[in-house]
């Protein structure tokens, strides 16, 4: 199976030096640092921010892009973009960089974090280190390992006939709609969470649930695994909390929702079409 990267080749130690061309992720908060032109799939390299570099902290080697190495890291108090650049919202770029280096800037968004959560031990309290020939961080005291977390997320599209179930949730732009999903709790199969979310979310039993493909998905730190499932029984009864309206669509009355570039997008498209 082919990478979801084109370009991508993960490593954890640096090899050799680096140059001017070398890809940097810079993010402050939940928005990152991007060419206002857009050139090279917008993002900056060494030599845009050299001068800058003193005021980036916990900068984090992830390999290399297009034969270049890239980092991910954060800017500092007293950074300012560069002229011609900005920072932007890591979710308004969905679509408007390379859909391999999105995902890239999502792997390196969710590594920022993970390096500022884990700065000390949760167990002992003191300083964590970077663990050499592996994602992890490694608490020189007690000598607890720590991963990048990573959050399984079911997404699942409910076909009824030629219909499909499309769910507006609360933080959702109005008329904006998608299909059902939901974060897996301990003990529990992405089957029986399936089951459990369509029920909670919108009252309605599913059957024949299938393995549809999975996605990659920032937002905070997920792994989407959609499937498609097929209508049991039930009449829709929105939870009110997460969802305030559901329906049955056919490929022909579809609201405003996802586009390819996203697994819900693929899945709403491979049940419609």
């Amino acid at each position: 199976m082919d990478s979801i990267y084109k370009r991508y080749i993960p490593a954890t130690m640096p090899v050799g030096g680096d140059d001017d061309c070398a890809w940097m992720f810079i993010f402050n908060d939940n928005k990152m640092l991007v060419r206002a032109d857009s050139a090279q799939d917008g993002i900056p390299s060494l030599g845009d921010v050299l001068k800058l570099e003193p005021a980036l902290i916990n900068k984090q080697y992830m390999g290399k892009v297009a034969g270049s190495p890239c980092y991910c890291m954060e800017a500092g108090e007293g950074f300012q973009p560069p002229a011609g650049m900005e920072f932007r919202e890591l979710r308004a770029l969905l679509g408007k960089l390379d859909e391999d280096i999105f995902l890239l800037a999502g792997r390196a968004f969710q590594l920022v974090n993970w390096n500022r959560l884990t700065r000390f031990c949760g167990k002992c309290a003191a300083p964590t280190e970077i663990k050499q020939n592996e994602l992890a961080k490694q608490c020189p005291a007690c000598g607890a390992v720590y991963y990048p977390r990573i959050s399984p997320a079911v997404i699942v599209a409910v076909v009824r006939d030629d219909k499909i179930l499309l769910a507006h949730n609360k933080n959702f732009r109005a008329s904006w709609y998608s299909v059902i999903a939901g974060f897996v709790e301990p003990g529990e199969t992405f089957e029986d969470c399936v089951k459990r979310e369509v029920a909670e979310e919108v009252g309605l039993r599913v059957t024949n649930i299938r393995y549809f493909g999975s996605q990659p998905w920032p937002f905070p730190d997920s792994l989407m695994v959609g499937f498609i499932a097929e209508y049991e029984s039930g009449d829709i009864m929105v939870d009110g909390d997460e969802i305030d309206a559901a329906a049955w669509y056919g490929k022909d009355n579809l609201p405003p929702c996802p586009g390819g570039n996203t697994i819900a997008g693929q899945l709403i498209e491979a049940v419609l079409s």
